[in-house]
């Protein structure tokens, strides 16, 4: 699934799209969380669940501060997100991971384009750029790990 999210001409759309984008990817991790049969692993994704609950903490807080209503829960792309793991458990640990890791890619995506829009002031600007280096990251060790299985 390639994201849109990123591409937005105002920061209320953008900030909205990306609270849609955490909703989503926190429905994902916790479905990997639930189908992982290596409990280590379930353990590394829980903490990077945390960083996206983080993440929509802060941006709830950013849509307060510019005026704009935060979803509270994601949109229809949860259906492809936590799809794509349901359909992965079929083949063991390592698919699930590789389909998060094509989740990731969206995020990194959306985070590199927040991190560059005009009208994100430089404390929103910081914000995601911290993001975009968590989903990295989170990206990272999908591919690492599921390749090591």
């Amino acid at each position: 699934m390639v994201t849109m999210v990123g591409n937005e001409s105002k920061i209320e759309e953008l900030v909205t799209n990306l609270i849609y984008l955490e909703h989503d990817a926190i429905a994902a991790y916790e479905s990997v969380i639930e189908r992982l049969d290596d409990k280590q692993l379930s353990a590394q994704v829980a903490t990077f669940r945390d960083d996206h609950l983080q993440h929509l903490q802060v941006l709830k807080e950013m849509a307060r501060e510019i005026g704009t209503e935060a979803p509270t829960e994601g949109d229809m792309k949860q259906m492809l997100t936590t799809g794509k793991i349901a359909l992965a458990d079929l083949f063991g640990d390592a698919a699930i991971l590789k389909a998060m890791k094509t989740n990731e890619d969206d995020t990194v995506t959306a985070y590199e384009r927040a991190s560059r829009h005009e009208d994100a002031i430089p404390e929103s600007k910081a914000f995601f750029l911290k993001a975009l280096h968590d989903e990295q990251r989170h990206r990272e060790w999908f591919e690492t790990t599921a390749k090591a299985l």
